[in-house]
């Protein structure tokens, strides 16, 4: 399913605990970075993704999803659209439960590959802007 209704990101927002960012960033003034913090502050569980570094946010951060030892629910991508349908078969054998395609971010077949192995997918979306516009 595509996530595009307020009721249905308010059921992910409830719905998820752990998340995996992908492309995380350790530079606190890229998004990849800061937005994970706010998760982080929420109450989320965020682990962060990148091959370039060990630790990011006081998490030990991973090469890629499939090194992950825990259950993720939710993949939040910072990453390039092409860069897309990878992540995706890694979130479908890792079972994650949503994707989430950061602003700017659009893959209609990466999104459509999801979707059928039961994959629920945000795009062109942030959940720092969602998240205070529906839990004020």
């Amino acid at each position: 399913m595509l996530i595009t209704t307020d009721a249905d990101l308010k059921r992910l927002f409830e719905t998820v605990r752990t998340i995996a960012v992908v492309g995380c960033s350790p530079r606190p003034e890229r998004a990849g970075h800061y937005v994970a913090k706010y998760l982080q502050d929420l109450g989320y569980r965020v682990i962060p993704v990148n091959p370039g570094q060990t630790e990011i946010l006081g998490e030990k951060c991973y090469a890629s999803l499939r090194d992950i030892p825990e259950p993720v629910d939710m993949i939040d991508c910072f990453r390039r659209a092409e860069d897309i349908p990878s992540i995706v078969e890694d979130a479908i054998a890792i079972g994650a439960k949503f994707i989430w395609m950061q602003l700017g971010i659009v893959n209609d077949e990466a999104a459509r590959r999801a979707m059928e192995a039961g994959i629920e997918v945000v795009m062109d979306r942030c959940p720092k802007i969602d998240y205070p516009r529906l839990f004020r």
